[in-house]
């Protein structure tokens, strides 16, 4: 019999309780599933590669624990072609989130083309009504201009998560101190 191989691909920058109720839910419907953490060329990214693919492997590892019947699950790093990465890996399928309907008209259109150039399906999770609204870019600015971060954050992302955001917020990273720049204080 045939496995079902997911790879779920993303940025994951930083990773959101949006993002792990994907895994979450890919890993109770297919045989493995594989945790693609790339590299967008078109965007400053907050925390490394390492640091992203090590955020999630921990939280990968608690989501084990607490399903081990639930399919495996590993974590990688990648760069270039999303269906590069997947053929490689042996994946026949693509996961993806979709939060709302500006999710979904993006979603279908890749789904398509990844079909058509790759013949690569593509599996819709659809984010609880809790996650509708979290993005990881929204997180990056809460992060970058809020106070209360534990507060703030506590909805939308891990406690570790948080602590790594108030890390890089005390050391004035670019990204946040970019997104500082538009802020007015007052």
């Amino acid at each position: 019999m045939a496995r079902h191989v997911a790879v779920y691909p993303g940025s994951f920058d930083p990773v959101t309780f949006g993002h792990l109720d994907v895994i979450t839910r890919g890993r109770r419907l297919f045989d493995e599933l594989i945790v693609a953490v790339g590299r967008n060329p078109g965007k400053d990214p907050l925390f490394s590669s390492d640091e992203r693919v090590a955020m999630i492997e921990e939280l990968v590892r608690d989501l084990v624990r607490a399903e081990p019947d639930a399919a495996p699950t590993t974590v990688r790093p990648f760069d270039g072609l999303t269906v590069d990465f997947a053929r490689e890996n042996g994946a026949t399928v693509l996961l993806r989130g979709v939060r709302n309907l500006s999710d979904l008209q993006y979603e279908v259109q890749q789904a398509v083309t990844n079909r058509e150039v790759a013949g690569l399906e593509t599996a819709f999770i659809v984010a609880g009504q809790s996650f509708a609204y979290t993005s990881s870019s929204l997180i990056r600015q809460i992060a970058a201009m809020g106070e209360d971060l534990d507060r703030a954050l506590a909805p939308m992302c891990p406690p570790g998560v948080i602590a790594r955001l108030k890390a890089k917020k005390a050391e004035r990273h670019p990204a946040l101190e970019h997104l500082r720049g538009g802020a007015v204080d007052g």
